[in-house]
Order: structure tokens, then C-alpha cells, then sequence
């Protein structure tokens, strides 16, 4: 019980400015280096020096514990709903993709809850690139054999 405890808290808690300013530079477009970290002008700095060398130079991902927890903690920022599980979690050519199950709509009694499915695209880093919601079901529901 403690394990789960502690589980849920890792996935309630916000970000750090750290990474909301690191997404920031991925989505904003401002950050124009390839793989060597220089920038548009030529000259590199500290902070993409630091940032790709590790990732490139150490040919790391996240593990898939790590990149499962990420998934559920950013997926919660953006639908201000709290995961109740991840259903699959693998590699990509450019990180991972996790599909995560969400608790939508509580009903009486719990079997007839709507839960939804949603397929989250991390990067190497475990940084949410984007997802989508890929199915709802009621709680109750059993996937048809095929």
C-alpha cells in the first residue's frame, strides 16, 4: 500500500521549471542546433552542450519506469485528471510512446465509469511531444477476442 502511495504521489506532483523552460525551447522553435549544440550563428552554449552531449554522448534514454512515470505525470498537467494506470509502454526510434489509462467520467456503480485511452509520444528525455486520446470504454468493458 505504501508502494502505491508513494507511486501517486510521483505522479501528482508538477514539473519543475527546469523542464517546463526545457519544453518550452523544444516547442518555441529558439533552439536551432543539431546534434553538435551549436547554435543558428555557430557558437555553442553550456546549457545545449550539456543537455545533448549527456543524451548524445552516454546513447541513453530514460528507462521505461522513468519514461511510464513521465507519461502519466505531464499527462496529468495538460487534462487536470490524475492517470489511474499505464497500459503499454515502448520504444521508439525517437523515445517512447505510452498508452495511459484515465479515469473520465465516475459513475454509480464504478463498471459503469468512462475511462479513456491515450497513446502519449515521449522523447528520449521522457518529454512529452505530444498525445492523443485512442479510445473509451466503460470500466466494465472486457476487449473482444480477435
Amino acid at each position: 500500500m505504501a508502494a502505491e502511495d508513494d507511486e501517486t504521489a510521483r505522479v501528482q506532483r508538477p514539473t519543475s521549471r527546469k523542464t517546463a523552460a526545457k519544453t518550452a525551447r523544444k516547442t518555441s522553435g529558439v533552439k536551432t542546433a543539431g546534434k553538435s549544440g551549436e547554435s543558428r550563428d555557430g557558437s555553442r552554449t553550456s546549457e545545449d552542450t550539456t543537455s545533448q552531449d549527456t543524451t548524445h554522448r552516454a546513447g541513453r534514454r530514460v528507462s521505461a519506469p522513468r519514461a511510464m512515470r513521465r507519461a502519466a505525470e505531464q499527462l496529468q498537467e495538460l487534462l487536470g485528471r490524475a492517470p489511474e494506470s499505464v497500459s503499454a509502454v515502448k520504444p521508439t526510434e525517437n523515445g517512447w510512446q505510452a498508452d495511459v489509462e484515465v479515469l473520465e467520467l465516475e459513475r454509480v456503480p464504478g463498471t459503469t465509469s468512462v475511462m479513456a485511452s491515450y497513446r502519449v509520444t515521449l522523447d528520449e528525455e521522457g518529454e512529452l511531444l505530444a498525445y492523443e486520446r485512442i479510445r473509451r470504454y466503460t470500466r466494465g468493458q472486457i476487449d473482444p477476442r480477435g
